[in-house]
């Protein structure tokens, strides 16, 4: 499935459109919302408005928590945590 947005740190409202457009013009029947570390919160907010303001429809299909390791500057393995919200019709 390629109907997924990232969520990284422009505005809320950007995500949003991103999902409507997904579900709208695409025809997609399921989006995926993806997110990791501080972004997480901005993703449960892009859900969130998504379903109460635009498409009241939509469902949450199911929610997957991670994590990834990424190295940081000084080369170390640091664990970052993710989510995955899945959309559906």
């Amino acid at each position: 499935m390629n109907n997924t947005v990232y969520v990284g740190n422009k505005g809320v409202m950007n995500y949003v459109l991103a999902v409507i457009t997904q579900f709208n013009t695409e025809n997609a029947d399921k989006v995926r919302i993806k997110a990791r570390g501080r972004a997480i919160s901005r993703a449960v907010d892009v859900e969130e408005m998504v379903r109460n303001r635009f498409l009241p429809d939509i469902k949450v299909e199911e929610i997957n928590l991670g994590t990834d390791k990424v190295k940081n500057e000084d080369g170390k393995d640091v664990n970052i945590s993710t989510i995955e919200i899945v959309l559906s019709k």
